[in-house]
């Protein structure tokens, strides 16, 4: 270990973001900065109003969907390394979404992972988690709670698809909310389109169009509309953001069934207190014992966690392991500047 990271990491905590001093760069920064380098292309992980970009290049057409089509957003190929200044970067796929990446930064020998949002089950939408074996692992820990297992995604699938075969032998109507990138571009992977039609959300419709380019199995969709509601009332399914929910143009196509994907589904209560009929437990990021196998096979000595309970994952790790943990916290980031998109995705489910 070089005697520069005797005492620091390679990537340290700030308030405008993670910060790689020796390379010169920021990951996922919260203000503007000269350089940028994004895991991936959701608002609270990629902002407007930076001076430049990195991403992947499978996610850089999302990314600039984010940011601003004129911004500066140069991509590289997973797996390909780039020199900037000290430190040589890439990205590997981290199983988020479609082109989410984990950035891989080297100084010497010395091997430092950030993992981004990331998710360890197989998913048709985009490309799987890849180990990467450092010295340094910083984690998200956004479902870092023992409470947090997730069931095969197979088995939820095939939950969605009764339902919705169900709800349509009783003409009724059946919605999924979901992220509308993301979530929603998986669930549309994993639905039996024999069933009846699929429709969505103009939302939700922008992104498939980017995933169905990237080659993923993104079946055939109509616009959710009142030209098309004919085609969807009493025996369609319909993805759209739960923003939609109390809103007349989701109320045209009654009646309704409605339901919810996500990880914070496996809570009951959360069911209720979304007030839908239907709760899917359908997770994009790690579950406890996913974050645990992860840090293990990582074979990394330095831990940073970040983004969700890093304490109670801190005060585990601590208790049964010999590795250092650190929490990183960024807590005078201020989000008053945050554009009308980014408030929208605070208030979804992730």
């Amino acid at each position: 270990m070089t005697s520069f990271l005797k005492k620091r990491f390679l990537v340290e905590p700030t308030n405008s973001g993670l910060y790689c001093s020796l390379g010169g760069f920021y990951i996922d920064p919260h203000r503007s900065v000269d350089k940028a380098v994004i895991t991936h292309g959701h608002t609270d992980h990629a902002r407007p109003n930076m001076k430049s970009y990195l991403t992947s290049r499978v996610g850089s057409r999302i990314v600039k969907e984010r940011v601003g089509k004129k911004s500066k957003v140069e991509d590289l190929p997973y797996g390909q390394k780039l020199k900037i200044k000290d430190v040589i970067v890439s990205f590997h796929p981290s199983g988020h979404i479609l082109g989410s990446s984990q950035v891989r930064i080297e100084h010497k020998g010395y091997v430092s992972v950030v993992t981004g949002d990331y998710k360890i089950s197989k998913d048709n939408s985009c490309d799987s988690f890849e180990l990467v074996k450092c010295h340094e692992f910083i984690s998200e820990s956004t479902f870092a709670k023992p409470f947090y297992r997730w069931p095969n995604p197979k088995e939820v699938f095939s939950k969605i698809n009764s339902w919705w075969l169900n709800n349509t032998q009783k003409d009724v109507t059946s919605v999924i909310f979901a992220y509308a990138l993301g979530k929603s571009q998986r669930v549309l992977c994993g639905l039996d389109s024999s069933i009846g039609a699929i429709g969505v959300h103009a939302s939700v419709e922008k992104f498939n169009n980017y995933y169905r380019e990237a080659g993923r199995p993104i079946p055939n969709t109509i616009k959710a509309s009142i030209n098309n509601k004919h085609m969807l009332v009493g025996n369609g399914i319909i993805i759209a953001p739960s923003s939609v929910r109390r809103s007349n143009w989701l109320n045209q196509f009654a009646p309704l069934s409605l339901s919810f994907a996500s990880g914070w589904m496996l809570d009951k209560g959360n069911v209720g207190r979304k007030k839908v009929d239907k709760g899917f437990v359908l997770s994009d990021h790690a579950d406890w014992s996913e974050i645990l196998r992860t840090i293990n096979y990582s074979g990394a000595s330095r831990i940073g966690l970040v983004h969700g309970s890093t304490k109670l994952l801190a005060d585990w790790l601590k208790k049964n392991t010999q590795l250092e943990i650190y929490e990183f916290r960024m807590n005078n980031v201020k989000r008053k500047k945050c554009d009308k998109r980014q408030m929208s995705f605070f208030k979804e489910f992730i």
